[in-house]
C-alpha cells in the first residue's frame, strides 16, 4: 500500500536543522510495520539530507563549508534578482538534493544511533517549506 502526505515546516532562519521530531509527529500513526519512507522538499533553494544528529558543531560546520564553497556575490551570476543569497541557494540544493529515502522497521524510521533528517535552509529568508512524505509498505 503507498499513502501519501503533505505537511508545510515552519519557517526556520539560514542553516542546517534536524527535522526528524517533526517528521515523526506529521506521520504519527501513519508508518506501517516495515516499509520506506520517500521524503521531498518542495522547494528549489532548501534541501534534505540524513547526518549527524547529536554534535551541533556538524550542523556549523556545514554552513561554513557549503559557503566557502558556493559564496555569495559571484561577480559571474546572472540570476540576481532575488538577491545574493537566492543562486547560491539553488547550487547548494542541487548539490544536495530534494529528497531521502529511509527504511521503516516496526513502524519507526530505521535511522542510525547518531543520524537525523536535516533541512537544509540556504536562503536568509526562505519562509515555511513544503514536504511530501509518500510511505510504502
Amino acid at each position: 500500500m503507498v499513502q501519501q502526505y503533505e505537511f508545510a515546516l515552519p519557517a526556520f532562519e539560514r542553516g542546517y536543522h534536524i527535522i526528524t521530531a517533526e517528521v515523526q509527529r506529521q506521520l504519527k500513526g501513519a508508518l506501517p510495520d516495515r516499509g520506506m519512507l520517500h521524503l521531498f522538499i518542495k522547494h528549489t533553494s532548501a534541501a534534505l539530507t540524513i547526518n549527524e544528529n547529536a554534535d551541533p558543531d556538524v550542523r556549523t560546520d556545514f554552513e561554513s563549508i557549503f559557503n566557502h564553497v558556493v559564496p555569495e556575490n559571484l561577480p559571474f551570476l546572472t540570476h540576481t534578482i532575488e538577491g545574493p543569497d537566492d543562486m547560491p541557494a539553488h547550487i547548494k540544493a542541487a548539490m544536495i538534493g530534494s529528497s531521502v529515502t529511509i527504511p521503516i522497521t516496526k513502524g519507526r524510521l530505521n535511522l542510525g544511533t547518531w543520524q537525523g533528517i536535516y533541512l537544509c535552509e540556504f536562503r536568509n529568508h526562505g519562509g515555511s517549506r513544503q514536504l511530501v512524505a509518500t510511505v510504502y509498505g
